[in-house]
């Protein structure tokens, strides 16, 4: 008697949309395997900085011969149980690579590249070659936005500005005290359609010679307000860590600057700029744990403790305004900040205008959805100028739950506030 084969399957692999914003949704689908099939669906991407990222899952094909990442539970892996982003939230630094590392697309006018492969089995599918893979395409530009130097009034950004005539609401966007020029939430912003100008700051002579601070910040925020295509009575404020503490910064004190509403992630208002009080006996407070990982948490709370008068006088503020905290956050008080802030919105009346999210479990740098989460990076100090791994918290699944969530209810507060005629705002 010959005995009769079955014939090799050829898997079949789909992720859909192939090409789409970092803040999208994707569907990725095996087919064709053999049903009670174990087999690892991998993601792998290649750095601008010439390093190696990856997540991964392990699954069993159903009797169908079918695995699909948003329907079915991994048994294992850089994730576990149905997560159908998990191949890109999970991202983690390949084994063996440099330590500290964090990733953050430079370059916004291309994609961010991620191979989707599957593999045979669950155990060293890195030593094998993949049954199937796709490229996909990961855009922080949406098709139209344009994207402009600015380097007039002496100010150093970028603005992103939404395909269409507009006219468009438009938002200011600092980060923190890492510095430099950081443009890929900008033009996520700006994908979602406001004019949005990435500023750097702290780099910038008048930074570092502590002169016309506000000035600076001030002539930013009107190269959006007296743009063309710019609606100059909707302009807000966007920042992350040092970043929000500018935006509350200009929002209780600037005469010129009067934003329509403030989002503040990680919130910090212990001091001001031009008061550089993070030294001497205040840095005493840094602390390392374990591993060796700086920990500013302490500083926060006994500079907010000992310098109350230089705290930020937020019962000015006079808009609608946005915290988003995570309650892991080990580089700053934000928790403590965002009580404190609320406490004197409350005693000047202003209650009605905030807006707080608290996350648990999350951490300091709550980025744009799907970003992987990073735990501690390598960081240059701005206070010793030494570099350090700096300790930001969180633990991956619920700070990664925490960007999807924040940034659904960011841009639903920016949408009402930005666009909609019945914001609230304060009783002069």
């Amino acid at each position: 008697m010959s005995s009769i084969t079955a014939p090799l399957r050829t898997p079949v692999l789909s992720v859909v949309p192939i090409r789409a914003l970092v803040d999208e949704t994707f569907k990725v689908l095996v087919e064709n395997l053999s049903p009670g099939r174990p087999v690892t669906v991998r993601s792998l991407h290649h750095s601008e900085d010439r390093d190696d990222w990856e997540a991964y899952g392990h699954y069993i094909s159903d009797h169908r011969g079918t695995v699909s990442v948003s329907d079915d539970s991994s048994f294992g892996g850089s994730y576990s149980g149905k997560e159908p982003m998990g191949l890109l939230w999970s991202m983690r630094p390949v084994p063996g690579s440099r330590p500290g590392l964090r990733l953050r697309k430079r370059d916004i006018t291309s994609p961010l590249l991620v191979n989707i492969s599957v593999y045979s089995g669950h155990e060293g599918f890195r030593d094998q070659e993949p049954l199937a893979s796709v490229v996909t395409e990961r855009w922080y530009m949406a098709p139209g936005v344009k994207r402009v130097e600015v380097k007039e009034q002496g100010i150093r950004g970028t603005l992103f500005i939404p395909p269409g005539p507009g006219p468009f609401a438009g938002l200011l966007d600092l980060w923190g005290g890492g510095g430099g020029l950081l443009e890929y939430r900008a033009a996520l912003l700006a994908s979602h359609g406001y004019v949005c100008l990435a500023l750097e700051y702290l780099r910038t002579s008048e930074m570092k010679s502590g002169k016309n601070e506000q000035l600076y910040f001030e002539a930013a925020f009107n190269i959006i307000k007296f743009h063309p295509q710019v609606m100059p009575d909707r302009v807000g404020l966007f920042g992350l860590s040092m970043g929000s503490l500018i935006s509350m910064y200009l929002a209780a004190e600037s005469a010129a600057v009067k934003p329509r509403c403030c989002v503040c992630i990680s919130c910090n208002h212990s001091y001001l700029p031009g008061k550089h009080i993070t030294d001497g006996e205040n840095y005493n407070k840094v602390r390392t744990d374990e591993n060796n990982y700086t920990i500013w948490r302490d500083m926060g709370l006994e500079i907010s403790t000992r310098f109350k008068s230089a705290l930020c006088q937020v019962g000015k503020i006079s808009c609608p305004i946005l915290l988003v905290n995570g309650q892991d956050d080990q580089n700053w008080p934000s928790v403590e900040s965002a009580e404190d802030i609320a406490a004197k919105l409350r005693a000047a009346g202003k209650e009605h205008l905030l807006t707080r999210l608290t996350y648990p479990n999350a951490g300091h740098l709550i980025e744009p959805p799907f970003s992987p989460h990073f735990r501690a990076t390598n960081f240059k100090n701005i206070i010793t100028n030494e570099k350090v791994v700096m300790l930001w918290g969180g633990q991956t699944k619920p700070h990664s739950d925490a960007q999807e969530d924040s940034w659904r209810k960011i841009l639903s507060f920016l949408q009402l506030h930005m666009y909609s005629s019945s914001s609230p705002r304060a009783k002069l």
